[in-house]
């Protein structure tokens, strides 16, 4: 990319080779999808939908997602570490997929997800975890590295670099999709037009693009696709069926409430850096990477000051979604990282 990056850095080269051996381990870790329980436990007065497999008692990977995205979206890594000899925990967040929306909207918080993640570990009597998080579930769990580093073992992230506090998305024009779904009513407006299928088809092949979603003047952020825009190749029909069906039930005004409409402000337990070992897989050609204030964070001596045992690895044709696009290399590394650390 041509920035500065603090830290050990490996770009992730996709060898004949090397996707040959990922792809075969990958088959026999899909073969185990029907080994995947599913749970509900009453957090914060709500029932809260984990999707969980694996017995070992070597170590727990807590899987944190973003949006639009759901438990599902872990099930090739859930399936890998529990092959592996761990125990995969992925939750939904109230309001996504199976899990109960909270009462009052307004109520939502990022220390209320924070929380979440950390009753989820007791009840489930879990004393530590690896925390695997992307998109904007680096927040919550960033803050409970951050607040109880006596929890976590180490955390890997998709997408996001270790942050302290939020970073700002200044110098980015208005038709941004996040200024946009800021805006109370307008997602509702845009999605309202089109059905659950159609919304989420549009919502992956915009975020799994390289450029960043922004509409121009008179255009809505679902008119950026249509239904002549080929989805992404690694996406099937299968996969959009079940978000879709996931998404019938709880909608999408609920989970926009976080992250777009709730300010992300520093979790007032945190402490100002990381004392676990830190794994950042990035896709190279995620559009994130293109967010200004993200380009002059990572270029940063701030980076290095707040993680000291931070490490990122690139995958060169890695979207936003790389656990999804390439989940065999993911699973690679995320399991050698755990083993590593363990």
């Amino acid at each position: 990319m041509g920035w500065l990056l603090w830290g050990p850095q490996t770009v992730f080269l996709i060898t004949s080779t090397g996707c040959t051996r990922a792809t075969a381990h990958g088959r026999e870790n899909r073969s185990m999808d029907q080994m995947i329980e599913h749970t509900y436990l009453s957090i914060r007065g709500l029932k809260l939908h984990i999707a969980h497999v694996g017995k070992g008692e070597t170590a727990t990977l807590l899987f944190v997602h973003g949006f639009p995205e759901v438990w599902y979206s872990w099930r090739h890594q859930m399936v890998a570490a529990a092959a592996a000899g761990f125990r995969a925990i992925a939750p939904d967040f109230p309001g996504y997929g199976l899990s109960e929306p909270p009462a009052d909207l307004a109520q939502a918080s990022w220390q209320g997800l924070m929380n979440d993640l950390l009753a989820i570990m007791d009840s489930l009597s879990i004393s530590k975890v690896f925390l695997v998080a992307k998109d904007f579930g680096v927040k919550p769990a960033y803050d409970l590295a951050l607040c109880h580093p006596d929890r976590v073992c180490g955390v890997v992230s998709l997408g996001v670099p270790p942050l302290v506090e939020s970073l700002s998305f200044s110098g980015l024009p208005e038709g941004f999709y996040i200024y946009r779904w800021r805006e109370p009513g307008r997602a509702e407006a845009d999605f309202g037009r089109f059905d659950t299928r159609r919304i989420m088809r549009t919502i992956y092949i915009l975020f799994s693009k390289s450029e960043i979603p922004v509409a121009k003047q008179g255009q809505e952020i679902m008119d950026l696709a249509d239904e002549s825009t080929p989805m992404p190749q690694w996406f099937t029909d299968e996969d959009l069926s079940a978000y879709a069906n996931l998404y019938e039930k709880s909608g999408f005004m609920t989970a926009i409430q976080i992250p777009y409409r709730t300010k992300a402000a520093k979790a007032v337990c945190a402490k100002p850096r990381f004392e676990m070992p830190m794994f950042v897989i990035m896709g190279q050609k995620d559009y994130i990477l293109k967010f200004p204030a993200l380009k002059e964070y990572m270029s940063s001596e701030k980076l290095k000051e707040i993680a000291p045992d931070y490490e990122i690895t690139y995958i060169p044709e890695g979207s936003h979604f790389v656990q999804e696009q390439f989940p065999d290399l993911v699973n690679q590394l995320m399991i050698g990282f755990v083993n590593k650390h363990v």
